[in-house]
């Protein structure tokens, strides 16, 4: 087997350790020390965020979503390939890298998503766009970190208790939708949910194919 090779390394901000962008073969990785964060070849989860969000916003002619963390551009992709002209997404992404290695080494997996007209990248933390607005989005997708139960940056954990839950709530158009991603279940997380205003789907899609690990996704609907 090949062996992997480090393409580049990145300083996540606010001592959130180093992502390392890895390559072996056609296969490319964004790890954080010897934990793999996204994979090349694992985007049926982060593909499911978008189409199960974007099902739930069936209807309405011109969308704005917030999604929260680039990756490999699955969820984004996705998110466009379900939706109209009149959409419009903004994408946040903390690690200015990543949005760097998405126009370079990953650009054939990436395509022209960053550059399709009905998105706007924000190269900063999601929150910043989230505290300040109030019935702004019709749909918030968060896959940062690992989810709820984060590795890497202490301050992620801000989006996911109950004040940043509330200000999501707030930001959210009435019948918007806050879908979260977590490589684990978080029984706990989802009460959270529920305490804040919002009714709660949680799905178990799978990494990859029929037989890949299963991830979490929640689907929290404003219900008030």
């Amino acid at each position: 087997m090949r062996p992997w090779v480090e393409l580049d390394v990145a300083q996540v901000p606010g001592d959130g350790g180093v992502l390392r962008l890895m390559q072996r073969g056609d296969e490319f990785s964004i790890m954080a020390g010897a934990i793999e964060l996204m994979g090349s070849r694992l985007s049926g989860s982060e593909e499911a965020l978008a189409l199960l969000t974007c099902q739930k916003l069936a209807g309405r002619a011109k969308p704005h979503l917030l999604i929260g963390g680039l990756g490999m551009g699955f969820t984004l992709r996705a998110a466009l390939a379900s939706l109209g002209p009149g959409a419009t997404v903004t994408l946040a992404e903390l690690v200015p890298a990543v949005v760097a290695w998405a126009r370079g080494p990953l650009a054939h997996i990436h395509g022209d998503s960053l550059d399709d007209p009905r998105v706007t990248v924000f190269e900063g933390d999601v929150a910043k766009l989230i505290n300040p607005v109030r019935e702004r989005y019709d749909a918030i997708l968060l896959d940062v970190d690992n989810g709820p139960e984060g590795l890497m940056r202490r301050a992620n954990d801000d989006l996911y208790d109950s004040y940043g839950l509330r200000e999501a709530h707030a930001a959210l158009k009435p019948g918007g939708v806050l879908s979260v991603w977590s490589s684990a279940p978080h029984p706990a997380f989802a009460r959270r949910l529920q305490h804040a205003g919002f009714a709660v789907e949680e799905t178990r899609p799978r990494a990859r194919g029929a037989k890949g690990a299963r991830h979490v996704v929640w689907l929290a609907t404003r219900s008030r």
